[in-house]
């Protein structure tokens, strides 16, 4: 493998963990902000249902503007506007500078999250095994640190624009030095299996991708279940006390970085669709434990099962994506890439909606047959023809850049 491979794959690792800090630094001060800009309770679900809409428009703009610019120049300007914008949110006044700060910070992501991932999935290919489930890793570890500074700030009672104002002093211009060395597809002289994984064709199928979407939808209501109703049903349900029902979520989050640290080489030796089936298998385990649970640490344990699950299933979702679409891979993973919002918009409102009309422990019953949907795709991630047959044939030829390993 080139160098110039190893140090695309770093660089952008890199990209991904600056994503995961600067994310949970944005999540998990939401209280600070609210309490800052005097939002109100009934406003708020408002500003927070923003951002994810707009990063869905930021990655369907994304699409459109990779066909003329590289996504490594998409992602090398969208990660400092990003960075930018977490500080605005922190720095302004007024209730429409927080509006401003967020809406720059939706679209930003979402152009974010789509180039990331059209250079994992390009990369990947270009290595032809499996190391998409490590960059998302890197993204997880990131969260980690990202929600142990917002810890500390939270602790010492700073205020966001004092937490982040350090970090992002640190992260700005180390993230557009490691930008020098992304690499697009086209770029990475691994023959013409590697040339055609950064088409930017329009040639997606959604039809094809429809099942694709549907798993990254499934997946990330089960993510936002955990990231927005943990602790409460730790505490309200499992009867917990306030300090251990922040446990979940953490334990949660370590889970993900154990489990994509170890995903690539389960997927080198199994391959994709046994990972997958067995990921959805364990998370609804975990989502079901949590259902039965008659108290807190048992309770933590089904999160801990469950985020070790849930992990590996977006990963292999976007590079399967990758493998559907070779000649128009950078399309397809914007398109995929929408639906992780739509995951996020539907899963919290849903469990919440449930919870009250029935109780808490039903609604996790919702993302537990969701997450067990995903079997019913799991051809989707087949490498090879498997995963056709229905109506939608493709030659064999059009899945190239595959090891010896299955992908």
């Amino acid at each position: 493998m080139t160098e110039v491979l190893r140090r695309g794959r770093a660089s952008l690792a890199f990209a991904f963990l600056v994503q995961g800090v600067t994310f949970a630094l944005l999540v998990t001060r939401i209280p600070a902000i609210q309490d800052r800009y005097g939002i109100s309770d009934g406003l708020l679900p408002v500003f927070l249902a923003a951002v994810p809409i707009l990063a869905g428009v930021g990655s369907a703009g994304t699409e459109q503007l990779v066909k003329r610019v590289p996504p490594s120049a998409v992602l090398r300007w969208s990660q400092p506007v990003v960075l930018l914008a977490l500080l605005g949110v922190g720095a302004g006044d007024a209730l429409w500078h927080v509006a401003v700060a967020l809406g720059t910070f939706g679209l930003a992501v979402g152009a974010l999250d789509a180039s990331m991932n059209m250079l994992g999935v390009s990369l990947q290919r270009a290595y032809g095994r499996s190391i998409m489930l490590g960059f998302h890793a890197a993204y997880s570890l990131g969260g980690i640190m990202g929600a142990s500074l917002a810890w500390a700030g939270a602790h010492w009672d700073l205020s966001l624009f004092v937490s982040c104002l350090p970090v992002v002093g640190v992260l700005l211009p180390a993230a557009l030095i490691g930008s020098r060395w992304y690499v697009d597809a086209q770029k990475a002289e691994v023959g013409a299996a590697a040339e055609e994984a950064g088409g930017r064709g329009d040639g997606v199928v959604f039809k094809v991708l429809l099942p694709l979407c549907l798993v990254m939808t499934f997946a990330y209501i089960g993510d936002s279940t955990v990231s927005n109703w943990s602790a409460k049903y730790l505490e309200d349900v499992l009867g917990s006390s306030e300090e251990v029902s922040t446990v979940p979520y953490n334990v949660y989050m370590v889970m993900t970085l154990v489990g994509r640290g170890l995903g690539d080489l389960g997927v080198r030796r199994f391959g994709a669709v046994a990972v997958v089936r067995a990921g959805s298998v364990v998370a609804a385990l975990g989502f079901a434990v949590v259902a039965v649970a008659p108290g807190a640490w048992v309770g933590i344990v089904g999160f801990t099962v469950l985020g070790l699950g849930l992990c590996v299933i977006v990963p292999q979702t976007f590079a399967a994506a990758g493998r559907l679409f070779p000649g128009a891979s950078d399309a397809a993973v914007a398109r995929l890439n929408i639906f992780n919002y739509v995951g996020f918009l539907i899963g919290s409102p849903l469990v919440g909606a449930l919870g009250e009309a029935w109780n808490y422990r039903g609604a996790m019953v919702v993302p537990m047959v969701l997450v067990l949907l995903t079997l019913l795709y799991a051809r989707s991630f087949a490498p090879g023809p498997d995963r056709y047959g229905d109506g939608h044939e493709w030659p064999r030829t059009a899945d190239v850049g595959r090891g010896s390993n299955g992908l």
